[in-house]
């Protein structure tokens, strides 16, 4: 459609011969004439353009398309409006068909996401039930559509909003417009495939499903390297679904395990975006009471350690209830032993400083010292080895914007009651110092430092009348 032709309708048979009598028949009922149908000069320019183009297509993109005779009929009565609708239809049915094929589950996770109405979509037609706009945003992000594509569409989309038959309006279609946006739905969605990469993501569900047998070392190596290769938002994408897979209850449990191989790599590929969503997910999963969903979810977050991306909400009674366990085993019998696997748990929850909710900061950096300071024995120095690591890795995190949380812990009671004890005062010093390392405001590293120089000779130091001076700006003293 290089060259666009004009001339008398009467040239070709595409133009109605009898859309004149049916506007004179208006006129004479007295109804509304004028602007119903499009000016003969334009009908004949799609009479003179329109039986090529179409006669160019190939057969199978024009054996079932129903609505492109609709959008014939419409642009040959001179019904511009009629016929902007029929095309876009057929462009919705189109991408209908593509996600079919590319896989209803991948879609619909990327389509409704985490929302809670996503076990109502299903089947094939179910996509009915998606509003057109975000058929297209899912389209482009699933890469079944170029972002070229994506951005004439909406533009068609946008104008079949404003100015198509569904919609009241006085704009007037012209023949250029339509031709433009007839060869835009026919050549870039119709006569179209997905990307590439859209095609190995759906090869990959495919496959994923149906592979029940150990995976080798040689097979996981490539897939963890396809992974990388992946757009980002594909990667976010093909996690939800491969979510769904694992949390599914009729999942094979060999399906299950290959998951469990490769999943911490793919979620090393994605973006905040969508494991954040993930965690929304998991969060409605034990809202809505599904039991076996929230159980294997909390695996797959564990596999992946992404327990700190878990919803504000749950974090905040999970690291809650940690931080009194981990209280609990310290005080208990047998504490080097159990405390551990407690510490690694809470440290999954709060694995950067972003991580920590502000609400339980000063509770968790107190519990965080207590257990590291530990019960002034000479054994371990009193502290759990299992659980020293995690204590310093915690402390570490304070920075500049809970360093005074941590200064501050040393004035309570359960912390300088244990402060008696040199081994504990030699913890402390060493508790301190790691808390120091990623602070860089320099009235902080002064308070900080203060402690650390007088701790081991002086028990109450924290509650000197030179170390409330100093740090005045940064801890409220009664």
């Amino acid at each position: 459609m290089n060259t666009v032709i004009t001339t008398p309708p009467s040239s070709n048979s595409l133009v109605d011969p009898q859309a004149q009598r049916l506007l004179d028949f208006l006129r004479d009922v007295g109804l509304p004439h004028d602007n119903i149908m499009a000016d003969p000069s334009e009908r004949s320019i799609i009479a003179s353009n329109l039986p090529g183009y179409l006669q160019s297509l190939p057969a199978e993109v024009k054996r079932d398309a129903r609505y492109l005779s609709k959008f014939v009929i419409g642009a040959g009565s001179g019904l511009f409006d009629y016929a902007l609708n029929a095309i876009w239809n057929e462009v919705v049915i189109d991408l209908r068909k593509k996600a079919a094929l590319y896989g209803l589950d991948i879609f619909f996770d990327a389509a409704v996401g985490g929302n809670k109405t996503r076990d109502f979509y299903k089947t094939e037609d179910d996509l009915a039930a998606l509003k057109d706009a975000v058929m297209l945003d899912t389209c482009r992000k699933l890469e079944l559509i170029s972002d070229t594509t994506y951005k004439k569409l909406k533009h068609i989309l946008d104008m079949r909003n404003d100015i198509g038959i569904s919609h009241p309006t006085n704009y007037n279609i012209n023949a250029f417009e339509l031709l433009g946006w007839l060869q835009t739905c026919v050549q870039d969605v119709l006569h179209d495939r997905p990307t590439a990469a859209a095609l190995q993501v759906q090869a990959f569900i495919s496959n994923l499903k149906a592979h029940t047998a150990p995976l080798d070392q040689a097979t996981r190596q490539t897939i963890e390297r396809r992974f990388t290769e992946l757009p980002s938002h594909l990667c976010g994408s093909l996690l939800r679904t491969v979510f769904g897979i694992y949390v599914a209850p009729d999942t094979d449990p060999g399906v299950r395990k290959n998951i469990a191989l490769l999943v911490p790599a793919l979620w090393k590929t994605c973006p905040d975006e969508p494991r954040y969503r993930l965690g929304i997910v998991l969060e409605g999963y034990n809202t809505n009471l599904y039991k076996d969903k929230y159980t294997l979810g909390e695996q797959f977050f564990a596999l992946v350690g992404g327990n700190a991306y878990r919803s504000a909400s749950e974090r905040v009674i999970i690291v809650d209830t940690l931080i009194t366990e981990l209280l609990d085993k310290h005080n208990g019998w047998d504490n080097f032993h159990h405390e551990a696997p407690v510490a690694a748990n809470l440290w999954s929850y709060v694995p950067d400083q972003g991580s920590i909710l502000d609400n339980l900061a000063a509770r968790l950096f107190k519990t965080v010292l207590i257990c590291r300071i530990g019960r002034g024995i000479p054994y371990n120095d009193g502290v759990s080895p299992g659980g020293k690591l995690y204590y310093d890795a915690i402390l570490n995190l304070g920075g500049d914007k809970f360093a005074p949380h941590i200064m501050a812990a040393f004035t309570h009671y359960e912390v300088s009651g244990q402060l008696g004890r040199s081994i504990c005062r030699t913890q402390a010093k060493q508790a301190l110092e790691a808390a120091r390392t990623n602070v860089i405001n320099q009235r902080l590293i002064e308070c900080m430092t203060y402690l650390i120089d007088h701790i081991e000779a002086n028990s109450g130091c924290a509650s000197s009348t030179d170390f409330k001076r100093l740090s005045a700006d940064y801890i409220r003293w009664n």
